[in-house]
């Protein structure tokens, strides 16, 4: 961030401490963004991104190739903490941690979306912008992804092309075809179930069964098509080990998993509650629904039901919880649920976020209720981008 004529400048493949020639690439009232073209005083922490279709004007994936990860990690760490102070109040040193299974930062992403040019060739769109760098491969795209080979195919008549390999050994690729279009599906380099998107969250398989297996621990959980998974290889485990060690579910308890997806969490709390406990799921998707039931049939204490949190607590009478795990979009909880999951009158909440934010807007009301924070982890579950996960710990005061 810099500042111009009393403005304030967003500027995209810089790095704090540096000072650069930087190109205007969108004007508003209030502030100017702009691309960094040239380094005039580089910043100890800066790097040759490893990447040739990372930099200014080119593909809009990475945030931060051109910086070391340490230094990635600690500019997430500001993020988190300067979200907490300014919207919650709470002044904390936030330390972001690696998530085993990508060490160089690159080969991580299981799920990868392409975009697809009017010619068939894929690529990512630029920043903020409709136009697509084709790119003949992705470096932080998994190897079992890029095994398919979809970038070397032509894909006439769609709008988008979904890779995913999943931890289980399943690869699928999803089609969303242009409007009115149909797409000729080419050989690949690995077999694939190809599904196409339908829209409205309705995939259809055309070959293969499209669904997938993702392995965590000893339990393995079915994923539909391009349902939500943790897309870093070590993602689902370093979570679900830091949401148990933060609830600490007790035989007997009574549970909620809210936002629940397939049921990764889920399954581990109705495990640790035991047969004379219970826990309760939401989810609003209804393939991760269906997912839902078939990973938990073996845990009859485990009940999921489609709805959203807004309403369907007050639907199915929920009134009281000793722990509730939150894990909702990027848009978070909201004041309404805040104040609905508060009055549950649990002694501990975990709340999941991948956006700090939104968590830290969510944290403050859950103050004001009488859940204060009392600790917070960070991982780093995105290298190379400014995303990061947090995982907090809300204990009724």
């Amino acid at each position: 961030m810099a500042r111009h004529e009393g403005r304030v400048v967003f500027v995209r493949h810089a790095l704090p401490g540096e000072r650069v020639r930087a190109r205007v690439t969108e004007e508003t009232a209030r502030f100017l963004r702009a691309d960094a073209v040239e380094i005039l005083d580089a910043s100890p922490d800066r790097v040759l991104p490893p990447c040739p279709y990372a930099g200014p004007g080119r593909c809009g994936g990475c945030d931060w190739q051109h910086a070391t990860l340490e230094a990635q990690r600690g500019l997430k760490a500001d993020v988190v903490a300067e979200q907490l102070r300014r919207l919650a109040g709470i002044d904390r040193k936030i330390v972001v941690e690696e998530v085993p299974g990508a060490p160089d930062g690159l080969g991580w992403r299981t799920r990868v979306q392409f975009a697809a040019t009017r010619e068939g060739r894929l690529g990512f769109r630029h920043h903020r912008s409709h136009d697509i760098e084709v790119v003949d491969a992705c470096l932080i795209a998994h190897p079992e992804v890029e095994a398919v080979g979809a970038e070397a195919r032509s894909w006439n008549g769609a709008a988008g092309v979904e890779v995913i390999a999943s931890s289980g050994g399943d690869r699928a690729v999803v089609i969303a075809p242009r409007p009115r279009r149909t797409v000729a599906v080419p050989d690949l380099d690995a077999p694939a179930s190809i599904l196409v998107d339908q829209g409205k969250g309705r995939t259809d398989a055309r070959f293969g069964s499209g669904v997938l297996h993702e392995r965590v621990e000893d339990r393995e959980f079915r994923v539909s098509g391009s349902g939500f998974w943790q897309v870093h290889p070590g993602a689902a485990e370093t979570l679900l080990d830091a949401v148990l060690a933060y609830a600490q579910p007790e035989p007997g308890e009574w549970a909620l998993d809210l936002y629940c997806g397939a049921g990764l969490f889920a399954a581990a709390l109705a495990e640790a509650v035991g047969p004379e406990g219970a826990v309760f799921g939401l989810e609003w998707e209804t393939a991760a629904v269906r997912d839902a039931h078939a990973n938990l049939r073996d845990l009859p204490q485990a009940r999921v039901e489609r709805g959203r949190v807004e309403e369907a607590l007050d639907r199915f009478q929920i009134e009281r919880a000793d722990l509730v795990v939150v894990d909702p979009p990027r848009s978070g909880l909201g004041r309404d649920v805040v104040e609905r999951v508060a009055g549950l009158e649990a002694e501990r909440v975990v709340y999941v976020s991948c956006d700090p934010a939104t968590l830290a807007r969510d944290l403050a009301w859950f103050g004001e209720l009488g859940y204060p924070l009392t600790d917070l982890r960070a991982f780093d579950c995105f290298p190379m981008t400014h995303h990061v996960e947090c995982v907090a710990l809300l204990l009724r005061s």
